[in-house]
Protein backbone atom coordinates (compact mmCIF):
# COMPACT_ATOMS: atom_id res chain seq x y z
CA UNK A 1 0.00 0.00 0.00
CA UNK A 2 1.13 3.56 -0.78
CA UNK A 3 0.00 6.31 1.60
CA UNK A 4 -0.43 9.93 0.52
CA UNK A 5 -0.88 12.79 2.98
CA UNK A 6 -2.74 15.98 2.04
CA UNK A 7 -3.02 18.25 5.05
CA UNK A 8 -4.69 21.02 3.01
CA UNK A 9 -7.18 19.17 0.81
CA UNK A 10 -9.34 21.12 -1.63
CA UNK A 11 -12.35 20.83 -3.86
CA UNK A 12 -10.97 21.73 -7.28
CA UNK A 13 -13.22 23.66 -9.68
CA UNK A 14 -12.12 24.14 -13.28
CA UNK A 15 -13.93 26.74 -15.40
CA UNK A 16 -13.30 26.76 -19.15
CA UNK A 17 -13.93 30.03 -21.01
CA UNK A 18 -13.37 30.94 -24.69
CA UNK A 19 -11.05 33.79 -23.68
CA UNK A 20 -10.06 35.27 -20.32
CA UNK A 21 -10.23 39.06 -20.31
CA UNK A 22 -9.51 41.16 -17.18
CA UNK A 23 -12.36 43.34 -15.89
CA UNK A 24 -14.94 41.53 -18.07
CA UNK A 25 -17.81 39.10 -17.58
CA UNK A 26 -17.29 35.58 -18.94
CA UNK A 27 -19.57 32.80 -20.09
CA UNK A 28 -18.28 29.49 -18.74
CA UNK A 29 -18.52 26.70 -21.30
CA UNK A 30 -17.60 23.82 -18.97
CA UNK A 31 -17.30 23.22 -15.22
CA UNK A 32 -15.29 20.33 -13.79
CA UNK A 33 -15.40 19.48 -10.07
CA UNK A 34 -13.08 16.99 -8.40
CA UNK A 35 -11.15 16.29 -5.17
CA UNK A 36 -7.87 18.19 -5.05
CA UNK A 37 -4.77 18.99 -3.10
CA UNK A 38 -1.37 17.68 -4.15
CA UNK A 39 -1.50 14.40 -2.24
CA UNK A 40 -4.96 13.56 -3.58
CA UNK A 41 -3.73 14.24 -7.12
CA UNK A 42 -0.82 11.87 -6.50
CA UNK A 43 -3.19 9.24 -5.12
CA UNK A 44 -5.52 9.49 -8.11
CA UNK A 45 -2.64 8.83 -10.51
CA UNK A 46 -1.31 5.95 -8.41
CA UNK A 47 -4.77 4.37 -8.30
CA UNK A 48 -5.11 4.75 -12.08
CA UNK A 49 -1.79 2.93 -12.45
CA UNK A 50 -3.15 0.06 -10.36
CA UNK A 51 -1.44 0.66 -7.00
CA UNK A 52 -3.28 0.14 -3.73
CA UNK A 53 -3.53 3.66 -2.37
CA UNK A 54 -4.74 5.22 0.88
CA UNK A 55 -5.29 8.95 1.35
CA UNK A 56 -5.20 10.79 4.65
CA UNK A 57 -5.22 14.40 5.79
CA UNK A 58 -8.19 16.58 6.70
CA UNK A 59 -11.65 17.32 5.31
CA UNK A 60 -14.52 19.27 6.84
CA UNK A 61 -17.77 21.14 6.30
CA UNK A 62 -20.10 20.87 3.27
CA UNK A 63 -17.16 21.23 0.86
CA UNK A 64 -15.39 18.38 2.61
CA UNK A 65 -18.49 16.22 2.24
CA UNK A 66 -18.58 16.85 -1.50
CA UNK A 67 -14.86 16.07 -1.74
CA UNK A 68 -15.29 12.76 0.08
CA UNK A 69 -18.25 11.85 -2.11
CA UNK A 70 -15.98 12.25 -5.14
CA UNK A 71 -13.26 10.16 -3.46
CA UNK A 72 -15.79 7.36 -2.92
CA UNK A 73 -16.04 7.03 -6.70
CA UNK A 74 -12.30 6.32 -7.04
CA UNK A 75 -10.41 3.03 -6.49
CA UNK A 76 -8.65 4.19 -3.33
CA UNK A 77 -9.21 4.22 0.42
CA UNK A 78 -10.36 7.40 2.21
CA UNK A 79 -8.75 7.78 5.66
CA UNK A 80 -9.21 11.55 5.97
CA UNK A 81 -9.71 13.06 9.45
CA UNK A 82 -12.85 15.22 9.93
CA UNK A 83 -12.36 18.86 10.88
CA UNK A 84 -14.71 21.50 12.26
CA UNK A 85 -13.55 24.04 9.67
CA UNK A 86 -14.62 23.77 6.02
CA UNK A 87 -12.35 22.37 3.33
CA UNK A 88 -11.08 25.04 0.94
CA UNK A 89 -11.87 25.38 -2.76
CA UNK A 90 -9.50 26.11 -5.62
CA UNK A 91 -10.66 27.63 -8.89
CA UNK A 92 -8.78 27.20 -12.18
CA UNK A 93 -9.95 29.36 -15.09
CA UNK A 94 -8.77 27.91 -18.40
CA UNK A 95 -8.60 30.13 -21.48
CA UNK A 96 -9.44 27.61 -24.20
CA UNK A 97 -8.00 29.83 -26.93
CA UNK A 98 -4.49 30.08 -25.47
CA UNK A 99 -4.52 27.14 -23.05
CA UNK A 100 -3.37 29.46 -20.25
CA UNK A 101 -4.70 28.81 -16.75
CA UNK A 102 -5.39 31.31 -13.94
CA UNK A 103 -5.45 29.72 -10.48
CA UNK A 104 -7.30 31.00 -7.37
CA UNK A 105 -6.54 29.14 -4.12
CA UNK A 106 -8.55 29.66 -0.93
CA UNK A 107 -6.86 29.25 2.48
CA UNK A 108 -7.57 26.05 4.33
CA UNK A 109 -9.45 25.62 7.63
CA UNK A 110 -7.73 26.56 10.88
CA UNK A 111 -6.95 23.26 12.59
CA UNK A 112 -6.85 22.72 16.34
CA UNK A 113 -4.19 20.91 18.39
CA UNK A 114 -6.77 18.21 19.14
CA UNK A 115 -7.40 17.63 15.41
CA UNK A 116 -3.65 17.43 14.76
CA UNK A 117 -3.31 14.86 17.55
CA UNK A 118 -6.09 12.72 16.05
CA UNK A 119 -4.37 12.93 12.67
CA UNK A 120 -0.90 11.94 13.91
CA UNK A 121 -2.40 8.91 15.67
CA UNK A 122 -4.15 7.85 12.47
CA UNK A 123 -1.03 8.51 10.38
CA UNK A 124 1.11 6.40 12.69
CA UNK A 125 -1.36 3.54 12.44
CA UNK A 126 -1.55 3.71 8.65
CA UNK A 127 2.24 3.56 8.33
CA UNK A 128 2.14 0.00 9.67
CA UNK A 129 0.76 -1.18 6.32
CA UNK A 130 2.56 1.26 4.01
CA UNK A 131 5.39 0.58 1.57
CA UNK A 132 5.98 4.32 1.04
CA UNK A 133 4.42 7.65 1.98
CA UNK A 134 4.15 11.00 0.20
CA UNK A 135 3.76 14.24 2.18
CA UNK A 136 2.40 16.83 -0.21
CA UNK A 137 1.29 20.43 -0.43
CA UNK A 138 0.82 23.45 1.78
CA UNK A 139 0.06 23.52 5.49
CA UNK A 140 -3.37 24.77 6.57
CA UNK A 141 -3.64 27.47 9.26
CA UNK A 142 -3.12 26.19 12.79
CA UNK A 143 -0.52 23.56 11.86
CA UNK A 144 3.01 24.27 13.10
CA UNK A 145 5.64 24.96 10.45
CA UNK A 146 7.63 21.87 11.46
CA UNK A 147 4.69 19.52 10.82
CA UNK A 148 6.30 17.76 7.88
CA UNK A 149 9.56 17.32 9.77
CA UNK A 150 7.53 15.65 12.55
CA UNK A 151 5.78 13.34 10.07
CA UNK A 152 9.07 12.46 8.39
CA UNK A 153 10.58 11.43 11.72
CA UNK A 154 7.54 9.27 12.48
CA UNK A 155 7.82 7.57 9.07
CA UNK A 156 11.56 7.00 9.46
CA UNK A 157 10.92 5.50 12.89
CA UNK A 158 8.46 3.09 11.27
CA UNK A 159 10.96 2.20 8.53
CA UNK A 160 8.77 3.61 5.73
CA UNK A 161 10.40 5.55 2.84
CA UNK A 162 9.04 9.10 2.64
CA UNK A 163 8.81 11.64 -0.19
CA UNK A 164 8.31 15.33 0.61
CA UNK A 165 6.76 17.77 -1.87
CA UNK A 166 6.17 21.19 -0.35
CA UNK A 167 7.74 24.65 -0.34
CA UNK A 168 9.02 27.51 1.81
CA UNK A 169 9.79 27.03 5.48
CA UNK A 170 7.96 23.65 5.72
CA UNK A 171 10.36 22.38 3.02
CA UNK A 172 13.38 23.86 4.81
CA UNK A 173 12.38 22.24 8.10
CA UNK A 174 11.31 19.01 6.44
CA UNK A 175 14.49 18.44 4.44
CA UNK A 176 16.54 18.68 7.63
CA UNK A 177 14.59 15.65 8.94
CA UNK A 178 16.24 13.57 6.16
CA UNK A 179 13.39 12.40 3.91
CA UNK A 180 14.22 9.78 1.31
CA UNK A 181 13.14 12.05 -1.57
CA UNK A 182 12.18 15.67 -2.07
CA UNK A 183 10.72 17.04 -5.32
CA UNK A 184 10.95 20.83 -5.54
CA UNK A 185 10.29 22.83 -8.69
CA UNK A 186 12.74 25.49 -9.89
CA UNK A 187 11.19 28.30 -7.82
CA UNK A 188 11.00 26.20 -4.65
CA UNK A 189 14.59 25.07 -5.15
CA UNK A 190 15.80 28.65 -5.64
CA UNK A 191 13.96 29.79 -2.52
CA UNK A 192 15.57 26.97 -0.54
CA UNK A 193 19.14 27.30 -1.82
CA UNK A 194 19.41 30.82 -3.23
CA UNK A 195 20.58 29.45 -6.60
CA UNK A 196 18.80 29.12 -9.94
CA UNK A 197 21.55 27.03 -11.54
CA UNK A 198 19.87 23.59 -11.59
CA UNK A 199 22.90 21.38 -10.91
CA UNK A 200 24.26 23.54 -8.09
CA UNK A 201 20.86 24.06 -6.48
CA UNK A 202 19.90 20.37 -6.63
CA UNK A 203 23.20 19.25 -5.10
CA UNK A 204 22.96 21.96 -2.43
CA UNK A 205 19.44 20.85 -1.50
CA UNK A 206 20.66 17.27 -1.11
CA UNK A 207 23.46 18.39 1.23
CA UNK A 208 20.78 19.89 3.48
CA UNK A 209 19.57 16.42 4.45
CA UNK A 210 17.51 14.64 1.77
CA UNK A 211 18.81 11.31 0.50
CA UNK A 212 17.72 12.27 -3.04
CA UNK A 213 16.53 15.52 -4.62
CA UNK A 214 14.54 15.42 -7.85
CA UNK A 215 14.00 18.92 -9.20
CA UNK A 216 11.34 19.71 -11.78
CA UNK A 217 12.62 21.68 -14.76
CA UNK A 218 9.19 22.30 -16.30
CA UNK A 219 9.00 21.31 -19.98
CA UNK A 220 12.71 20.41 -19.90
CA UNK A 221 12.14 17.41 -17.62
CA UNK A 222 13.80 16.60 -14.30
CA UNK A 223 17.21 16.56 -12.63
CA UNK A 224 17.96 14.02 -9.90
CA UNK A 225 20.80 14.16 -7.38
CA UNK A 226 21.08 10.84 -5.55
CA UNK A 227 23.63 8.76 -3.67
CA UNK A 228 24.06 6.73 -6.88
CA UNK A 229 24.70 9.65 -9.22
CA UNK A 230 23.28 12.66 -11.01
CA UNK A 231 20.77 12.17 -13.85
CA UNK A 232 18.87 14.38 -16.26
CA UNK A 233 15.61 13.13 -17.81
CA UNK A 234 13.74 14.94 -20.56
CA UNK A 235 10.80 14.34 -22.92
CA UNK A 236 11.57 14.11 -26.66
CA UNK A 237 10.12 17.60 -27.18
CA UNK A 238 8.36 20.29 -25.17
CA UNK A 239 4.64 19.64 -24.67
CA UNK A 240 1.96 22.33 -24.59
CA UNK A 241 -1.21 22.17 -22.57
CA UNK A 242 -2.40 22.62 -18.99
CA UNK A 243 0.47 21.91 -16.54
CA UNK A 244 -1.81 21.79 -13.49
CA UNK A 245 -1.05 18.57 -11.61
CA UNK A 246 1.97 17.63 -13.75
CA UNK A 247 4.28 17.78 -10.75
CA UNK A 248 1.91 15.58 -8.75
CA UNK A 249 1.94 12.98 -11.53
CA UNK A 250 5.74 13.08 -11.42
CA UNK A 251 5.58 12.35 -7.68
CA UNK A 252 3.33 9.35 -8.41
CA UNK A 253 5.91 8.10 -10.91
CA UNK A 254 8.79 8.50 -8.45
CA UNK A 255 6.88 6.87 -5.60
CA UNK A 256 5.66 3.91 -7.65
CA UNK A 257 9.17 3.44 -9.05
CA UNK A 258 10.55 3.35 -5.51
CA UNK A 259 7.99 0.74 -4.44
CA UNK A 260 8.76 -1.33 -7.55
CA UNK A 261 12.49 -1.19 -6.80
CA UNK A 262 13.35 0.41 -10.14
CA UNK A 263 16.80 1.92 -10.77
CA UNK A 264 16.91 5.72 -10.90
CA UNK A 265 16.87 6.07 -14.71
CA UNK A 266 13.67 4.00 -14.90
CA UNK A 267 12.04 5.94 -12.06
CA UNK A 268 12.82 9.20 -13.81
CA UNK A 269 11.54 7.87 -17.13
CA UNK A 270 8.20 7.00 -15.53
CA UNK A 271 7.98 10.34 -13.70
CA UNK A 272 8.73 12.48 -16.77
CA UNK A 273 6.38 10.48 -19.01
CA UNK A 274 3.54 10.81 -16.49
CA UNK A 275 4.21 14.53 -16.06
CA UNK A 276 4.15 15.19 -19.83
CA UNK A 277 1.04 13.02 -20.26
CA UNK A 278 -0.69 15.12 -17.59
CA UNK A 279 0.06 18.33 -19.50
CA UNK A 280 -1.51 16.71 -22.56
CA UNK A 281 -4.64 15.57 -20.73
CA UNK A 282 -7.88 17.49 -21.44
CA UNK A 283 -8.69 17.41 -17.69
CA UNK A 284 -6.28 19.21 -15.37
CA UNK A 285 -4.37 16.93 -13.02
CA UNK A 286 -5.17 13.66 -14.84
CA UNK A 287 -2.88 11.92 -17.30
CA UNK A 288 -3.50 10.84 -20.88
CA UNK A 289 -2.79 7.09 -20.74
CA UNK A 290 -2.19 6.72 -24.47
CA UNK A 291 0.29 9.61 -24.43
CA UNK A 292 1.98 8.13 -21.35
CA UNK A 293 2.52 4.76 -23.00
CA UNK A 294 3.80 6.39 -26.18
CA UNK A 295 6.20 8.64 -24.25
CA UNK A 296 7.75 5.97 -22.02
CA UNK A 297 10.23 4.60 -24.61
CA UNK A 298 11.04 8.13 -25.84
CA UNK A 299 12.19 9.73 -22.58
CA UNK A 300 15.92 10.45 -22.68
CA UNK A 301 17.86 9.89 -19.46
CA UNK A 302 21.53 10.88 -19.31
CA UNK A 303 23.98 10.56 -16.45
CA UNK A 304 25.63 13.89 -15.73
CA UNK A 305 29.39 14.32 -15.51
CA UNK A 306 29.40 15.97 -12.08
CA UNK A 307 29.11 13.71 -9.07
CA UNK A 308 26.02 14.07 -6.89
Amino acid sequence: MILTVTLNTALDLTYRVPALTPHASHRVTQVIERPGGKGLNVARVLAALGYETVVTGFAGGPTGEVLRAHLAELPLTDALVPTAGPTRRTVAVVDTTTGDTTQLNEPGPTLTPAEWSVFTDRYTGLLAGAEAVALCGSLPPGIHVGAYAELIRIARGAGVPVLLDTSGEPLRRGIAARPDLVKPNADELAQLTGSREPHRATRDARRRGAHAVISSLGPEGMLAATADGLWRAAPPSAVRGNPTGAGDSAVAGLLSGLVDGLPWPDRLTRAVALSAATVLSPVAGEFDRTAYEELLPRIKVTEQAEAA
